[in-house]
């Protein structure tokens, strides 16, 4: 059972964009690895900037999309050659032009429901608490502020050095978060 009054970690306040993209570079060449920005709107490069890699929700979604392809080829398969074979105005048994729009739906059905599945999973959402919910300066991360939030979980992280690296970089306010 953790101290509530254990520090969760560092935040730090940047007044635009650019200061924080650059700050964010400083971080990543630092080494930090258990860290995040937070901005009120999209920094265009900010992931080069933080270091992260390509996301692995692609690769989800395509692999789910080819199951549920041959899914619905499977199914259609199945159902007209093996249990229920019909002839019909002598077509055959095996159609596939005809299996086409099922094994469409298929697939953009299983890629979409693994897309959002894999999303939430991938962010660790829902998440219906966070510590830095509890500091007052950081509600304004949907109005105008920019910020920097390095977890005291991190292998680098010592709350004085990392303290003075967060002001080398140029931020405003260096505050603890206690979680």
């Amino acid at each position: 059972m953790s101290n509530q009054n254990e520090s969760w970690g560092l935040l730090a306040e940047y007044d635009s964009a650019y200061a924080l993209y650059h700050a964010a570079e400083k971080v990543r060449d630092a080494g930090y690895k258990d860290w995040d920005t937070h901005s009120p709107y999209a920094i265009h490069g900010m992931d080069v900037a933080m270091g992260i890699p390509a996301s692995k929700l692609p690769w989800i979604t395509l692999v789910a999309g080819l199951m549920g392809l041959s899914g619905g080829w499977t199914l259609q398969w199945w159902v007209s050659t093996i249990e229920y074979p019909m002839l019909i105005s002598a077509k055959p048994f095996h159609s596939l032009p005809a299996f086409v729009p099922l094994m469409f739906e298929f697939t953009i059905l299983f890629a979409g429901i693994a897309t959002v599945f894999g999303m939430l999973f991938l962010n660790g959402l829902p998440m219906l608490y966070h510590p830095l919910f509890n500091s007052e300066r950081f509600k304004r991360v949907t109005d105008d502020k920019f910020f920097i939030s390095i977890e005291a979980k991190d292998k680098k992280f010592d709350s004085e050095k990392t303290a003075d690296l967060l002001r080398a970089t140029g931020a405003k306010h260096v505050e603890v978060i206690e979680g």
